[in-house]
């Protein structure tokens, strides 16, 4: 079965839940995941929870363990904390969970970004994989990285990879 035959049996509205890391901006001042929850919106999907946290490697592990068992999205997005600077811990407590590592998806974004910004796109640790049957993605915070992550890469795949997480 090909990719377009997949697409068919795609899900047609996804649970979502988004999660910003950021230790200077409350959710009033959260236009990157903001904007992620009204596109999913947009789309059809159903937003279970947006969430902004400290980046605080231990509270963004059990946040996202919990919003998995509770919530049970199909798709968790986390913006902000995939930078290089010390404080930047959103990868490293995350990817410890994964069960799959979905690598694809950190080459294409570099790849994206790099035409986008040049060589500044190494700083970016932009990750994703599977944690239970729940795709999660880690993208930088800037609301113009949210935007080329999502639009080109996650949302246009969100029911296909939703229907293959669900899969006995």
């Amino acid at each position: 079965m090909g990719v377009e035959d997949h697409k068919k049996h795609a899900v047609k509205s996804v649970r979502a839940g988004v999660i910003t890391l950021s230790s200077t901006r409350s959710k009033a001042e959260d236009e990157s995941g903001t904007w992620i929850a009204e596109q999913l919106r947009q789309q059809g999907h159903t937003l279970v929870f947006h969430q902004v946290l400290p980046d605080n490697g231990a509270i963004i592990t059990q946040t996202v363990l919990n919003a998995i068992y509770e919530q049970t999205p199909h798709v968790l997005l986390l913006n902000g904390g995939t930078g290089a600077s010390p404080r930047d811990v959103t990868v490293e407590a995350v990817r410890s969970l994964f069960q799959k590592e979905l690598t694809a998806f950190s080459t294409l974004f570099a790849q994206l970004s790099f035409e986008e910004i040049g060589a500044a796109a190494i700083l970016s640790r932009a990750t994703a994989g599977v944690i239970r049957r729940t795709a999660v993605f880690c993208m930088p915070g800037s609301i113009r990285a949210c935007k080329l992550a999502c639009t080109r890469l996650i949302f246009p795949e969100l029911g296909h990879l939703a229907k293959h997480l669900s899969e006995e």
